[in-house]
């Protein structure tokens, strides 16, 4: 990872286009290619980003200042400008083990990949914890017409939810394996889905699933009470 802190502009294009005027701010280029810029508060969230699969190309504007063009696999570009660099470093942070996950959210993956049609109807479980390049996907299924879905569980539905699931697609869609009755498709899952997280997971064409986690529980129970 390389973290730089620098007075810095930022401007985005590409479906919508944002401006970021001079300020210092924490830059950051993690391993996996995504990069992403943020304030000293206000929010953990960057405040621009772009995620992989994307390239980084380092330059001078026509001042001399250093800049930065990355751009999209889609074409979109984050222009970051750097008038002055306090601090440039590089780390190696080695594999992480991954998100350990609490006890309800663990618990809400087992009774979903036991009951994937509450969920959405004709769902069946491929595997838990399908793994990608960088990380699982917390279940795999397909539909009744036999499409891959790859289906992130949370306990609360935020953006950066949707953002992790969208990486896990980019990379399953290049799989022709899971694409050989067409691409494969997204569900975000959780017991409670914030407005934003719903817009951005629409508008990337990510179906949204609010999971009653009592009414799941008890489903599972009175199946245990049968026997």
């Amino acid at each position: 990872m390389r973290l730089v802190v620098a007075t810095c502009q930022v401007d985005y294009a590409g479906r919508l286009t944002a401006h970021l005027p001079l300020a210092t701010r924490v830059l950051m280029i993690k391993a996996d290619g995504s990069v992403l810029v943020h304030s000293d508060g206000g929010s953990y969230k960057p405040l621009n980003w772009m995620s992989p699969p994307c390239t980084v190309r380092e330059g001078l504007d026509e001042d001399g200042h250093p800049e930065w063009v990355v751009t999209s696999k889609a074409g979109d570009t984050l222009r970051i400008l750097l008038t002055e660099i306090h601090h440039d470093s590089r780390h190696e942070l080695g594999v992480d083990p991954g998100l350990q996950k609490d006890g309800v959210e663990k618990h809400l993956q087992e009774l979903l990949a036991e009951h994937p049609q509450t969920i959405n109807d004709g769902l069946t479980l491929v595997r838990r914890e399908f793994p990608t390049a960088i990380g699982p996907v917390d279940l795999m299924c397909r539909d009744s017409t036999g499409l891959s879905v790859a289906v992130e569980i949370k306990r609360r539905g935020e953006i950066d939810g949707v953002e992790q699931l969208t990486r896990y697609l980019e990379l399953l869609n290049r799989d022709p394996l899971l694409t050989a009755k067409g691409p494969v498709r997204g569900v975000f899952a959780a017991q409670l889905i914030k407005p934003q997280a719903r817009v951005l997971a629409e508008d990337r064409g990510i179906t949204c699933a609010v999971i009653d986690y009592d009414a799941l529980r008890g489903m599972d129970d009175s199946e245990h009470r049968l026997f």
